[in-house]
């Protein structure tokens, strides 16, 4: 009865070493079964009603026992409970099913999910019989011992015992648990405490508050992209990349403000991405997380997609749908912290096994979060193997990661004394710099259309190189540099930005250093930054022509672009997760302006081979950077093979200039295909030629130029016909 006793007092680590059916001494088969909620046990045969046993009451604590001396082989059975209120229910006892019925499913570290969680699987009991079922399996090595708890048994920690052989993954086969069941993990820590109930790390489904129960999932979608996850391999670097940034819960509202289901989305969101000429769509985190005001930056359940919006397969139908329209699905991934919510991952099985044990490594002081701790083998294939579970079951094709600078310096937001050098007693955390790599060393080689994007705001050498070159392999990096100095000079008067040229000059002394995208982000537009908008100086025209000019110079600018929902039409608010963007403002001229422009910009940008070529120093030159008095800049780009030709010139003050001559690349006609003054667009309509003759006039070193008349505040682009 020892074994039982460890059972009833929460300290087994075997319950099938008592559970079950067992051979005695006199060589009877003896099954014994834990139920405290039971008043009588009748045993059955496994495929009929037949009754072949009933069980015995042997103790107050409520073991069952029966015994048969005329079997000579174990049996699979059900058991028929009584309970004291007098209902019964037939259950398919788990225990007769031990560990050897289920080898561990084959895995690498990638798909870790496919080995731990809640899994779907059968167990043959006749041979034309199986008993479908889930099998739980959680990690949690220092536990003295782990239950499931769940729906299907009334949440009762006594009733579901999980097993451990001693790799630190307890496991349990319950049959007949089904798609939607919910759960939660009980576990007593080494000290004999209780902890709160945890959620399955690997849950594919969580509930909101106030349960936050995890749910079995199993996806019953079938997609339709198989022509868009088959598409050749192309070089990204070579192409145009416009990304929209989405916040899915604010996008648009409903009645009562209520945000869009992802079905809603599917029918509203796809549609316009389409229309505004993007290339890719960058969602906000979508993993589950608690605290909504968090935006999902604080995520709890990494492998489920947040039940806010839909269920897991509706998720599917719109990345589904998105690739049928030709769109490329970016996720915002957080790896770099985690929030100490008591049915997450902090402290998990009452010791730090997601966490780092120190706080001077593994407490994040900006955010209040919880460092993953990098050095741990577990830890790593967690992240690994989430990152390649959205690649590979939800066809993302590609992850921003988060917060990379935090992670990479050990320093991080911490004063002197609050940090643990490393042991050459630098501040890099080279488990975190080892992590990256091996994270991005997956992924292109699991999914060569994919992609990684850091959002990394230091000047850490490498982030973009391959790791073959000693860089941490990601296929871009955020130009957090050239958006902090572009936004900056924004904001300033015109009549001062003549002090300023460098501002804007300073990101072609680096731009191709690294693969960079140029993002004007959520960042930019909360925590009383104010909107897009609200940054532009000078009056309500001045405002808007401000920003017209600002994202013709954008998108003419080497790297890839992202720009954040609201930007395109001039957002008035800064932006909330609490409402709706302001979609009304597209009753205004000057924002329904705006918009066009910025879908022209889009189809222009991805129409013209000399705009693509924008990570390599051969698709620029400069033909005039240093008109500071005049805050004009004129420069070329280019294809590789130099022919396609476009001449841009953007203007930063509200005074035009006629006659004003600059280098041309070469002699030929030159024709406008977009000014930002366009009178479409709300600007003023200054006449500027819609033709250019180049002249064997030498001017900025060239000895070509052509002579045109700039708008006000503006950005025009010429391309060269001939």
């Amino acid at each position: 009865m020892d074994l039982f006793e460890d059972i009833v007092n929460a300290r087994c680590s075997d319950p099938f070493g008592f559970l079950g059916l067992h051979w005695t001494e006199e060589k009877d088969l003896k099954l014994n079964v834990w139920r405290p909620d039971a008043v009588a046990i009748d045993v059955l045969a496994i495929d009929a009603d037949s009754v072949i046993g009933k069980m015995n009451l042997n103790t107050d604590s409520g073991l069952f026992s029966c015994q048969w001396s005329d079997k000579k082989t174990f049996f699979h059975y059900r058991l028929r409970i009584t309970f004291s209120d007098g209902n019964t229910a037939t259950f398919v006892d788990p225990y007769q099913f031990n560990q050897a019925t289920f080898a561990d499913p084959e895995h690498h570290k990638a798909t870790l999910y496919q080995k731990e969680g809640a899994l779907f699987q059968s167990a043959p009991v006749t041979d034309s019989l199986a008993i479908d079922g889930t099998r739980f399996a959680v990690y949690a090595p220092a536990a003295r011992s782990v239950y499931v708890v769940g729906d299907f048994n009334g949440w009762d920690g006594r009733i579901h015992p999980m097993s451990s052989n001693g790799d630190g993954v307890w496991r349990l086969f319950i049959p007949d648990v089904r798609d939607g069941a919910k759960y939660k993990f009980e576990i007593r820590a080494k000290s004999g405490d209780l902890l709160p109930h945890r959620t399955d790390p690997f849950a594919k489904r969580i509930e909101q508050f106030p349960s936050f129960a995890s749910v079995v999932q199993e996806s019953q979608y079938h997609w339709n992209d198989e022509s868009w996850m088959s598409r050749p391999i192309s070089d990204i670097y070579e192409e145009a990349v416009s990304i929209y940034e989405v916040h899915l819960g604010s996008w648009r509202k409903k009645e009562h403000n209520e945000s869009l289901t992802y079905l809603e989305l599917k029918e509203q969101l796809v549609p316009y991405v389409v229309e505004m000429g993007y290339t890719h769509v960058e969602l906000l985190p979508v993993m589950e997380y608690p605290f909504d005001g968090s935006w999902g930056y604080q995520p709890v359940g990494l492998f489920a997609v947040t039940s806010r919006y839909g269920t897991p397969d509706e998720f599917k139908a719109l990345i589904d749908a998105f690739h049928q329209a030709g769109i490329s699905v970016i996720m915002d991934w957080v790896p770099a912290h985690f929030p100490s919510d008591s049915h997450g991952l902090a402290n998990f099985d009452g010791t730090h096994q997601y966490e780092y044990e120190d706080p001077k490594k593994g407490w994040h002081p900006e955010w209040n979060s919880l460092i993953y701790d990098f050095g741990k083998e577990h830890v790593v294939d967690f992240l690994i193997s989430n990152a390649n579970f959205w690649l590979e079951e939800y066809h993302i094709d590609g992850l921003r990661v988060d917060a990379v600078a935090s992670m990479l310096y050990l320093d991080y937001s911490r004063e002197d004394g609050e940090w643990i050098p490393n042991v050459h007693g630098g501040n890099h955390n080279y488990e975190a710099i080892a992590f990256l790599k091996q994270l991005n060393e997956t992924v292109y080689l699991n999914h060569p259309r994919c992609f990684t994007v850091a959002e990394e705001s230091t000047a850490f050498s490498g982030v973009s190189k391959p790791t073959y070159m000693d860089g941490l392999g990601f296929g871009f990096k955020w130009n957090m540099g050239w958006m902090n100095d572009t936004l900056e000079y924004m904001k300033k008067d015109p009549i001062h930005r003549q002090y300023h040229q460098g501002e804007l000059t300073f990101s072609m002394v680096y731009a191709f250093n690294e693969q960079f995208m140029l993002p004007i982000s959520h960042d930019e537009v909360v925590h009383g930054k104010g909107s897009m908008i609200d940054k532009m100086p000078g009056d309500g025209w001045q405002k808007f022509a401000n920003l017209r000019a600002f994202n013709g110079y954008m998108f003419t600018h080497p790297g890839k672009k992202l720009n954040f929902m609201g930007n395109e039409f001039a957002q008035g608010q800064e932006w909330s997760h609490t409402r709706s963007l302001d979609w009304h403002l597209l009753d205004i001229d000057y924002h329904k302006g705006l918009q066009t422009l910025v879908k022209d910009l889009n189809h222009l940008y991805t129409g013209e081979p000399a705009l693509q070529l924008d990570h390599d120093y051969q698709g620029f030159e400069w033909l005039s950077y240093d008109d500071s008095q005049n805050s004009i800049l004129a420069y070329v780009r280019q294809s590789k093979a130099k022919d396609e030709l476009l001449i841009v010139v953007v203007n930063f003050t509200p005074t035009p200039h006629k006659g004003y001559r600059i280098g041309a690349p070469k002699l030929g006609r030159y024709d406008l295909i977009l000014n930002t003054d366009a009178s479409i667009y709300g600007g003023s309509g200054f006449h500027t030629a819609q033709t250019l003759e180049a002249e064997s006039i030498e001017n900025h070193g060239r000895n070509d130029s052509v002579m045109l008349d700039i708008p006000p505040l503006s950005t025009v682009i010429y391309k060269w016909k001939s």
